[in-house]
C-alpha cells in the first residue's frame, strides 16, 4: 500500500480530542489509559489526540542520554525535565509551538502494518507542510519529515496489544534552541527546522491545526468526531 488517500464514501469515524498545553507525563497517562481501553474494547473507535507539550526532553527505548551535548548546568538553569518513555527512538525535544498528534489506533482493525502506519503519519506531515508550499519528504537516515537536510517532523511509536500510542511531532513555531543541546534522534550534526523558520514568518499553531486534522481524515480515511477528555476518561474507566 502506498500513501494514497484511504478515504472512501463510507469513511470510518474516529474520535478527536484537542488538549491545551499539557505536561508530558500527564498526556502519557491519558494516552496509555485510552490505548488499554481501545485494546480491551471499552472504546470501540480509534482516537487522535492533538496537543502541545510544555517543554520536555524525552528518551526512547534506545536511550538517549549519551546524545545530550549541553552541560548539566545548562539543563539545570533551563529547568526542562528529561523523561524516559517506551516509544521507539532516542532523545528529542517537545515544546509549545509544536503540534503533537497521538493516534490511538487498532492496527489490525485498520488493516495496517507498522511500516505502513509510519508512512501514513509522515504523509500527514508532508501534506500539511505542502499547504504552505513547503516541499518536504522522507530521508533514509531517520523516519520523519525533512526539508532538505533539516528535520521538520518526527515519528516515535509504541504498540501495545495491537494498539498504537505515542505518534508524531510537527514543528510549527517553537523555540528550536533546545534541540542544539542534543543530537536529535541520535543523529549528529542534524539541524531542526519549523514551518515558521522555512517561511521566515510566524505561523500560528491555530492556523495549522485544522489543516493537519483535514489531512488526517484524507490520509487515514476517517471522519474525525470531536470528543472531550472527560468523556474519554469516563469511557476508559468503564463509568
Amino acid at each position: 500500500m502506498g500513501t494514497d488517500d484511504r478515504r472512501t464514501p463510507a469513511s470510518r469515524s474516529a474520535l478527536c480530542v484537542e488538549l491545551p498545553e499539557t505536561g508530558y507525563e500527564d498526556a502519557l497517562v491519558f494516552q496509555r489509559s485510552l490505548a488499554d481501553a481501545r485494546a480491551g474494547g471499552a472504546i470501540e473507535r480509534d482516537i487522535f489526540i492533538f496537543l502541545e507539550h510544555s517543554p520536555v526532553f524525552t528518551l526512547g527505548r534506545r536511550g538517549g542520554t549519551e546524545y545530550i551535548t549541553a552541560s548539566e548546568e545548562m539543563f539545570r538553569r533551563a529547568g526542562i525535565p528529561v523523561v524516559q518513555t517506551d516509544r521507539g527512538g532516542t532523545i528529542t525535544f517537545h515544546g509549545p509551538g509544536q503540534i503533537i498528534m497521538y493516534p490511538i489506533l487498532a492496527l489490525k482493525e485498520a488493516r495496517l502494518r507498522v511500516v505502513e502506519f509510519v508512512d501514513l503519519l509522515e504523509e500527514v506531515m508532508i501534506r500539511t507542510a505542502a499547504r504552505w508550499n513547503i516541499r518536504s519528504g522522507r530521508d533514509s537516515r531517520n523516519r520523519g519529515v525533512w526539508v532538505g537536510d533539516r528535520k521538520l517532523g518526527s515519528v516515535g511509536l509504541a504498540v501495545h496489544r495491537g494498539v498504537s500510542c505515542h505518534g508524531i511531532a510537527l514543528n510549527i513555531n517553537l523555540n528550536l534552541e533546545p534541540f542544539s543541546w542534543i543530537d536529535p534522534c541520535g543523529l549528529t550534526g542534524v539541524k531542526m527546522t519549523s514551518l515558521s523558520k522555512e517561511l521566515a514568518t510566524d505561523l500560528p499553531v491555530e492556523e495549522v491545526m485544522p489543516v493537519m486534522k483535514e489531512n488526517v481524515e484524507k490520509v487515514f480515511g476517517v471522519c474525525l468526531r470531536r470528543a472531550a477528555r472527560e468523556q474519554l476518561e469516563r469511557s476508559a474507566s468503564g463509568k
